[in-house]
């Protein structure tokens, strides 16, 4: 039996051989001290690689961000509200009890013991005494913008309590328009219960 014919090598281009010390496979220069050539494409002139963590220490870890807040319980965000009321219920309590309209338990006006002018608050404590007993008509006839001041405390306090359990932001932001209107009724408020035809309107 005739042994196959083995492959001819193929001949080599006269002038044009391999260059000495070339590799067959890759075309790449060895090393001088005998090492292969690095895998991959050439670096790029003018780019440095990044930058990698120091040797024998780990690389970077990812972000750790912090626990979320958990959400106050009801009774906390009311707790403001409570206190608030409890402070003012108090206050009704002790002029409730201390009636104002007897000389000797609570200090003169000032401006009324000086210049026999009623101011704004005048009266005022004469009306608290009256709303803690329920007399309302009493209580508008001693201080009227404080009634008015009471019946807007209640709803605005309502309205805080309600949004608080609810877990919803509170914002009371008066402008300066409304400052200078409640300085405005207060003024006119204290001129006229000063005259003789707004007698009624004095404490």
């Amino acid at each position: 039996m005739d042994a196959s014919p083995s492959p001819a090598a193929a001949p080599s281009t006269p002038g044009h051989g391999p260059a000495p010390g070339a590799s067959a496979a890759t075309g790449h220069r060895p090393a001088p001290d005998g090492s292969q050539p690095p895998s991959g494409p050439p670096p790029v002139p003018g780019h440095l690689p990044a930058p990698g963590p120091p040797a024998g220490q780990p690389g970077p870890f990812p972000p750790v961000f912090p626990p979320a807040p958990v959400p106050a319980s009801r009774l906390r965000r009311i707790a403001a509200p409570a206190g608030v009321m409890a402070g003012v219920l108090g206050a009704f309590a002790l002029v409730g009890s201390v009636d104002p309209n007897e000389p000797g338990h609570y200090p003169v006006c000032p401006l009324l013991r000086l210049t026999g002018i009623y101011c704004p608050g005048c009266g005022g404590l004469r009306s608290a005494y009256a709303v803690a007993h329920g007399d309302l008509g009493t209580a508008f006839g001693s201080n009227a913008p404080a009634v008015i001041g009471y019946g807007i405390f209640a709803v605005v306090w309502v309205l805080w309590t309600v949004r608080a359990a609810a877990g919803k932001p509170v914002r009371f932001a008066l402008r300066p328009v409304h400052w200078w209107a409640i300085g405005a009724v207060l003024l006119i408020f204290t001129v006229v219960r000063n005259l003789p035809f707004g007698s009624a309107l004095a404490p």
